[in-house]
C-alpha cells in the first residue's frame, strides 16, 4: 500500500434515513450518500434547511443507524450499529448550542476528565489526578483564555464563548479519528464566532485532524478546510475541494448547485448569512 496517499478515514455506502417511516409525518432525510472522507480532510459542509447535513452527523455519531444496507466505516472498522457511546470511541463533536456537550454544575476539570473518559468500559477510574490535570492545563492554554488556571471553576460561570472554546478542547483531546462540529459557532457574536474559529482551524491543522463542519456560512465554508460538499434533499449534490474550491467565490457555488440540480438555490438565511 502506497502510505503516501490518503487513506478513508470514514465511509459511507448507501446511506438512507427515513423518519416516521410510513405515516402522513414520513420525512426522507438521506437518499442514498456514498462518501469516503480521507485522512486530514476538513469538510465544510452546506445546504438548506431540511437538506440532510446535521442528520448525517448524527448517523456518524452513532445518534441512529441508517436503513438496512447502508454502512458506516471509521478506520476499518463496520461501526454501523453500535451503540453512540461506542461511537465516542471514534468520534469527537461540537453542538451549536455551547450548553450542550459540558456539565454547567460541574467544574472544567471534572468535565475534561469526562471527556477523556467517553467510549471507554465502565468502572475506569475518572478521578482527576496530577498527571491528568497537568495534560488538562496544557490543552486548555492553547487557547489563551486563561481557562488553564481555572480549573475548578463551574462551567455554568463561563460565557457562551468559553464553554464553546472548552468543548472543542474537550472534543479533541482524546485525538478522536473524526471530529464533527454542528453549526459550533451559530449562536455565539461574529466576535466570538471568529475566536472559536480561529481555534478549530488551529487546533485541527495542528493535529492533522479529520474534521466534518455543518455551517449554513457560504463563506465560511468556502473559507475554511480543503474540501466543500454541498447537500440538497438528503442527496450530496456538489464535492469540491483543493484548488478548485479556493478559486470559488459564493456565485460560484451557487452556480455548481444550480448545475447540479437543474433549480435555484433560495435559502434566504444561507444567501444572507455573512462570516463573522
Amino acid at each position: 500500500m502506497d502510505k503516501s496517499v490518503a487513506q478513508p478515514v470514514l465511509k459511507l455506502t448507501d446511506i438512507r434515513k427515513v423518519f416516521f417511516p410510513g405515516s402522513v409525518d414520513e420525512v426522507r432525510a438521506l437518499n442514498g450518500i456514498d462518501l469516503e472522507v480521507l485522512d486530514g480532510d476538513f469538510i465544510s459542509i452546506i445546504g438548506s434547511n431540511g437538506a440532510g447535513k446535521s442528520t448525517a452527523l448524527n448517523l456518524v455519531a452513532g445518534v441512529f443507524p441508517p436503513e438496512k444496507g447502508g454502512r458506516v466505516i471509521i478506520n476499518g472498522d463496520d461501526v454501523t450499529y453500535l451503540p453512540e457511546y461506542r461511537h465516542a470511541q471514534y468520534v469527537g463533536r461540537v453542538w451549536q448550542e455551547p450548553s450542550v456537550g459540558t456539565a454547567p454544575n460541574l467544574t472544567i476539570e471534572e468535565n475534561m476528565s469526562m471527556a477523556v473518559m467517553r467510549g471507554r468500559r465502565r468502572g475506569l477510574r475518572a478521578a482527576v489526578n496530577r498527571k491528568r490535570r497537568e495534560r488538562f492545563k496544557t490543552a486548555l492554554s492553547t487557547l489563551e483564555l486563561g481557562l488553564e488556571t481555572r480549573l475548578n471553576a463551574m462551567v455554568g460561570t463561563l460565557s457562551g464563548g468559553q464553554r464553546q472554546a472548552l468543548s472543542l478542547i474537550m472534543a479533541t483531546i482524546s485525538r478522536p479519528a473524526i471530529l464533527l462540529l454542528d453549526e459550533h459557532t451559530a449562536t455565539l457574536d461574529p466576535k466570538t464566532a471568529d475566536t472559536v474559529m480561529t481555534m478549530t482551524e488551529r487546533i485541527i491543522k495542528r493535529d492533522n485532524m479529520t474534521a466534518m463542519m455543518v455551517t449554513h456560512n457560504m463563506e465560511m465554508a468556502l473559507r475554511y478546510g480543503n474540501r466543500l460538499i454541498m447537500m440538497h434533499e438528503g442527496r450530496l449534490v456538489v464535492d469540491i475541494r483543493g484548488e478548485e474550491k479556493n478559486k470559488l467565490a459564493v456565485q460560484d457555488l451557487i452556480d455548481a448547485f444550480t448545475r447540479a440540480c437543474g433549480e435555484s438555490f433560495i435559502d434566504d438565511k444561507v444567501l444572507l448569512c455573512k462570516p463573522a
